[in-house]
């Protein structure tokens, strides 16, 4: 089952680097780790061993995991995309219908995401619910805590 997920070039080109990194530096450093510690002697009480070994395999989980992204990463040609709905990519001004407050987040894929920065992912429970809205739409999103209202005060790119 492929997950298709769109990326920016940057986005793209950061993933491919970090997928880099972990097979071209940090693979061989745990290999080494490993070495070293099976030649201390006794592997059934070696701890060191024992935890490089842990540390592999979450390593290799990692990048399996990485190169599916990658593999199923497309690039988006946002100057093809429609600007008057909210899409992946785009600048969205939003204003919490009960108390009045603004918020301006850019919808990303998930491995982009970033809240503190303002980058929210378009598979979070409010950013499917304001994508496909235009200007003046409310989108009413189920959050743990009950409904949100949000009106669309502004889309750009």
């Amino acid at each position: 089952m492929s997950n298709v997920s769109y990326y920016t070039e940057e986005g793209l080109k950061k993933l491919k680097e970090e997928l880099a990194h972990l097979e071209q530096v940090e693979r061989p450093r745990v290999s080494q780790e490993i070495a070293d510690a099976r030649d201390k002697g006794d592997l059934s009480e070696n701890a060191e061993y024992h935890a490089a070994k842990e540390e592999q395999s979450l390593l290799e989980t990692k990048i399996a995991k990485l190169k599916n992204v990658v593999a199923n990463a497309r690039v988006i040609d946002e100057s093809q995309l429609d600007m008057s709905k909210i899409l992946i990519h785009s600048i969205v001004k939003i204003k919490n219908t009960v108390n009045g407050m603004e918020f301006t987040y850019t919808l990303v894929a998930d491995s982009e995401s970033d809240v503190r920065n303002g980058k929210l992912s378009v598979n979070s429970p409010i950013g499917k619910g304001l994508l496909g809205k235009k200007v003046g739409d409310v989108a009413e999103i189920q959050v743990p805590n009950g409904i949100m209202k949000f009106e669309v005060m502004e889309i750009s790119r």
